[in-house]
């Protein structure tokens, strides 16, 4: 490699200008496209043909210092190192662009004037904030992305919990002098109940989130995972633009950053969504400390609604000055103030409650459970507790692995259904409310459900689902992919079941899902 040396820093801000121009020339990469330039308050991006160049902008704010060429090159090299993990085939390095006489170059040779990160260019039109404004995003969907986002929690380092807790407090005074200083974009009224109530959730649950630090939920997390940092490639999503220039923003409790897009989903009327990458990241986890770590959730929720407000309107700041639209203006207006009210809704107290829902195999129990779920209690919906994952669990094998018959046998279902009862107390506990997906066959385990939400002091709805056998049977041949073991015999044996006494409320659920639905909504309601 040529021999380089670096710029001085008495040429660095006009150097830099001139590097954006030579970055914007389409001769540069030896291409007759355009090349597409993005600003953001600490980069300069340059899209051309399948590569893309960013450059950090010679600034230092309070949280952030990119002032000298060094800074820059180490911020670089640590966008990469923070974000190949969860996307290798984007982030392929850091380059310098170099000066040699009068001439720049991308890697070339002379004096290094600037460095920039070098990534392969996606589609900009897939990220996911651009799916979900335009249109629901699907379950499928959604359960990939809990699938990544905890593989990136479970392959990151421990930070200290001491620290992001002591940040966490921090960012709530943040956050009220922020909005103070914008009365007329956010109601003070609003603003004072936020922060009351933020510091009544951070007061019940400090000791909760330090436990959670000691026991190694503390991680060098994305940090700034909305969905505008979440896009598609080859039909699948991938995380990318990590924060990359402080370590103490992005250490922080692994549900915290899991808020963060539960949080934007919601905001972007994505609740089903939302609802399913919540269930999905949670029995990935299989951990009752997370159950339990559900108590600081609301105020996870709305802190991140409370930050995304304030940056928000940052931009509004930047919009008028560089002299922007009427339009463009209403828009970053009406987009703080839509995560503000989030903010505030978010941390509101609601009681959470249990339903369980029973029925012989093929009822379409999990089908209505998945609906009701995301309408149910407090954000992001209820934990969707379902016997034939929790089996699956209990055996250490996927979703739609079949078990053997062996593993139907009385001991282990009254394992299963012992861990969903434990799981529910967990999640009710934290201020959850709970779906319970099981047959329930038996008195017994009626009752335990019953007497699970009575210990927790939560109110408890009971639906037993009905369907011909004919339909059952229908509907079990028709799975795919499904957790559900059930074959077409399971059903016909389940006809000679002695259920007892049905006590809970009867819903026929022979006909649409929508009709079932809107009947046990009714129940529930």
């Amino acid at each position: 490699m040529p021999e380089r040396t670096q710029a001085s820093a008495s040429i660095q801000a006009d150097t830099q200008q001139r590097v954006f121009a030579f970055m914007k020339d389409p001769r540069t990469y030896g291409t007759a496209g355009d090349v597409r330039r993005i600003d953001t308050h600490g980069a300069a991006v340059f899209l051309a043909g399948d590569d893309v160049y960013k450059i950090k902008r010679a600034v230092k704010f309070p949280f952030m210092d990119f002032s000298t060429l060094e800074k820059r090159r180490r911020v670089c090299e640590a966008e990469i190192a923070i974000n190949r993990p969860n996307a290798p085939d984007i982030y392929l390095g850091v380059v310098p662009i170099t000066l040699k006489g009068e001439t720049l170059a991308i890697d070339g040779g002379g004096e290094v004037v600037e460095w920039a990160v070098h990534m392969r260019r996606f589609d900009e039109n897939a990220t996911l904030d651009r799916m979900a404004d335009a249109g629901p995003i699907s379950p499928d969907l959604a359960r990939s992305l809990g699938d990544i986002i905890h593989r990136s929690h479970d392959g990151a380092r421990r930070g200290d919990g001491d620290e992001a807790v002591a940040a966490l407090r921090d960012y709530i005074d943040q956050n009220d002098e922020a909005f103070a200083a914008l009365p007329d974009l956010f109601d003070t009224a609003t603003a004072g109940n936020i922060y009351v109530r933020s510091l009544e959730h951070f007061a019940r649950c400090e000791s909760l989130m330090r436990q959670r630090g000691e026991d190694g939920y503390v991680r060098r997390c994305h940090g700034d995972l909305h969905l505008a940092n979440i896009a598609m490639r080859d039909g699948a999503p991938f995380l990318f633009d990590a924060i990359e220039f402080d370590d103490a923003i992005a250490t922080c409790d692994i549900l915290y950053d899991l808020a963060f897009v539960l949080m934007d989903l919601d905001v972007r009327d994505q609740r089903e969504a939302g609802n399913v990458l919540f269930n999905r990241y949670l029995q990935l986890c299989d951990d009752d400390r997370q159950l339990a770590g559900l108590a600081a959730l609301p105020f996870f929720l709305s802190l991140r609604a409370a930050i995304r407000a304030k940056v928000i309107a940052a931009k509004l700041a930047q919009a008028k000055n560089s002299n922007a639209k009427t339009g463009d203006l209403a828009a970053i207006i009406a987009d703080a103030r839509r995560y503000f009210r989030y903010a505030a809704d978010a941390i509101e107290p609601e009681a959470p409650r249990l339903v369980a829902v029973g029925g012989l195999s093929g009822t379409g129990k999990s089908r209505l459970a998945m609906t009701l779920a995301p309408g149910f209690g407090r954000a992001p919906g209820a934990v969707l507790l379902r016997s034939d994952i929790e089996r699956k669990l209990l055996h250490g094998v996927a979703d739609t692995e079949r078990l053997p018959e062996t593993a139907y046998g009385t001991d282990t279902t009254t394992k299963v259904y012992d861990q969903l009862h434990r799981k529910a107390a967990l999640a009710l506990g934290a201020g959850q409310s709970v779906i319970m997906d099981a047959v329930h066959a038996r008195p017994h385990e009626r009752q335990a459900a019953e007497t699970t939400a009575a210990e927790c002091g939560c109110p408890f709805i009971g639906l037993w689902l009905e369907t011909p056998l004919d339909v059952r049977v229908a509907r079990i041949e028709g799975r795919k992919n499904d957790a559900s073991d059930a074959t077409a015999a399971v059903a016909k044996g389940q006809a000679a079941f002695d259920t007892g006494p049905i006590t809970w409320a009867r819903v026929d659920a022979s006909g649409d899902l929508d009709k079932t639905a809107s009947e046990a909504k009714s129940i529930i309601d």
